[in-house]
């Protein structure tokens, strides 16, 4: 699908306990701007999707384990939240790696709600101007950022929002942040 994604490859690194709304939605706005996503977790098969944390609200499907994934295989990585999911990453040295390594290659990442724990616990947060939930908050202010509370934020290459109820300008600056990165030939050939 032609648009200002044009094919770009998305990682969206996820794992059980992932609020639904926070992957799909963007996950959708990224496919509707012409970018090709893949679910990237830490087990195979499926990941359970949580609805305020605490209802059941279906699964995904995994496309890829992070183990075996490489941030040269996409153009853009996004994070979503839930409080349990972002926990299970940052327990898992692969993910914490790729978090790390997307961060630095200084393509674009972003994270919604509790998903900037994973900055924390990759030691990226440090100098950045972040968002996230309020309880997140003061881990990232320790971790070194300034937190500020703004429906969405872009640092340089990292893009954060606090909450569900601001999804429509996080996906609306996420699709802008994406579309400023180049898209690699690799990555492309591969897009399904």
């Amino acid at each position: 699908m032609a648009g200002p994604l044009n094919g770009r490859r998305v990682a969206i690194l996820a794992a059980d306990g992932v609020e639904r709304v926070e992957l799909e939605r963007p996950r959708q706005a990224l496919e509707d701007a012409g970018a090709h996503t893949a679910v990237v977790s830490i087990a195979t098969g499926e990941i359970r999707a949580r609805d305020h944390d605490l209802d059941d609200a279906g699964s995904f499907t995994v496309d890829q384990l992070v183990g075996k994934a490489s941030v040269d295989d996409y153009e853009a990585l996004l994070l979503p939240g839930g409080t349990v999911n972002p926990d299970k990453l940052r327990m898992e040295p692969a993910a914490v790696r790729f978090v790390r390594d997307f961060v630095q290659s200084g393509k674009p990442v972003a994270s919604i709600c509790h998903g900037p724990w994973n900055f924390v616990e990759a030691d990226v947060a440090r100098g950045r101007r972040l968002t996230s939930w309020p309880s997140v908050r003061t881990d990232l202010r320790n971790a070194g950022a300034e937190v500020v509370d703004e429906q969405v934020v872009t640092d340089g290459n990292i893009t954060t929002s606090r909450s569900p109820d601001d999804l429509p300008a996080f996906c609306e600056r996420i699709v802008q942040e994406f579309a400023k990165a180049p898209t690699s030939a690799g990555a492309a050939g591969r897009a399904r």
